[in-house]
């Protein structure tokens, strides 16, 4: 049992205390809010493709492409938003219906998942099945959903891309213009052509040459580290205050609530291993940063976006220490 507890700690307090050290940075003058949102940009448009695209590269994708995961992964993810809007429709603001449900089903999949996956089993090959099952999901959902719901008072104007690579357009339905965008920005997303070029690679078993091994492996390298440290620099706590009570229980489905469900049937269909490591970031990891910037593209308050990821992201040290711990005790990892 004290095994188990010591494996699940070395897997997620390194992720917390990087978290810490941005923040110290950050108070100390080391790390400024831009620098600390141009390495964030850096991580998901550059270090985190690579590294996903080396780790794809360099294994074989026939030994572990698993069509039945990837259709799991998406379907898991569709029920997620399907439960968001089901609670949605009970609260009584309904300007902020769109941030609610966005922050409950939209997770750090990527960079989260990397750290973790090495963390735990030193590489990342099962995580872009995961992502290609997921990732486009939340980025379509998100952009539909905030523009349902969008504040009928506000001009939203274009929103910086993200981790997802998507952005805001302005206020109005859902018009050619809107899904034109959204399919570009999928088909553009950094992350997903680092995954599709690392198969691709793979599956024509083309060789890495060694300039271009040792060259991805110090890029990839730096994912991890400068990515958490960016999120400790760019955190408030006070933002984390605000609209309490439903960034309370969206939090809570988001760490908890969600991966309770998935994860069992996950375990049931016998996805063990990595691919529940991958399952876990899925389903029981904090809210993506993004999410806030989207919801601020769309001429949303923001506060309840802000107020979910600063939440999720403190309380997931703790949630998903609990279900590496109970996967790790059961034999499940």
């Amino acid at each position: 049992m004290l095994n188990n507890l010591i494996f699940s700690l070395n897997a997620t307090l390194p992720v917390f205390l990087l978290m810490v050290l941005g923040m110290f940075l950050r108070r100390v003058g080391l790390l400024t809010e831009d620098f600390a949102g141009k390495m964030n940009s850096f991580v998901f448009k550059v270090s985190l493709p690579v590294l996903l695209f080396y780790d794809s590269a360099k294994n074989n994708f026939l030994s572990f492409f698993d069509g039945s995961y990837v259709l799991f992964c998406f379907f898991a993810t569709a029920i997620e938003i399907a439960v968001s809007f089901f609670f949605a429709h009970f609260m009584k603001d309904r300007s902020e219906k769109g941030e609610f449900i966005q922050a409950c089903f939209r997770s750090s999949a990527a960079l989260l998942g990397v750290v973790f996956a090495e963390n735990i089993y030193g590489d990342t090959k099962i995580l872009p099945l995961m992502i290609l099952g997921a990732v486009p999901l939340y980025n379509i959902m998100s952009v539909v959903i905030l523009q349902i719901y969008q504040p009928d008072r506000v001009q939203a104007p274009a929103a910086a891309a993200g981790e997802d690579g998507t952005k805001a357009s302005s206020a109005g339905g859902l018009d050619r213009a809107l899904v034109k965008q959204t399919l570009k920005g999928i088909v553009t997303n950094p992350i997903i052509l680092g995954i599709l070029a690392g198969l691709l690679w793979s599956l024509f078993r083309l060789p890495l040459p060694a300039i271009l091994d040792r060259t991805c492996d110090y890029v990839g390298r730096v994912a991890s580290p400068l990515g958490l440290l960016a999120l400790g620099a760019q955190f408030d706590f006070r933002a984390a205050a605000k609209d309490l009570k439903p960034a309370l229980f969206a939090s809570f489905m988001k760490l908890f609530g969600f991966a309770a469900v998935i994860l069992p049937i996950a375990i049931h269909m016998g996805f063990l291993g990595e691919k529940l490591v991958s399952l876990i970031i899925m389903a029981g990891s904090p809210t993506t940063v993004t999410a806030f910037v989207m919801a601020k593209g769309f001429g949303h308050k923001g506060t309840l976006s802000a107020s979910c990821v600063m939440l999720t992201t403190v309380i997931s040290t703790f949630s998903l220490t609990l279900w590496v711990f109970l996967a790790r005790t059961h034999g499940w990892l």
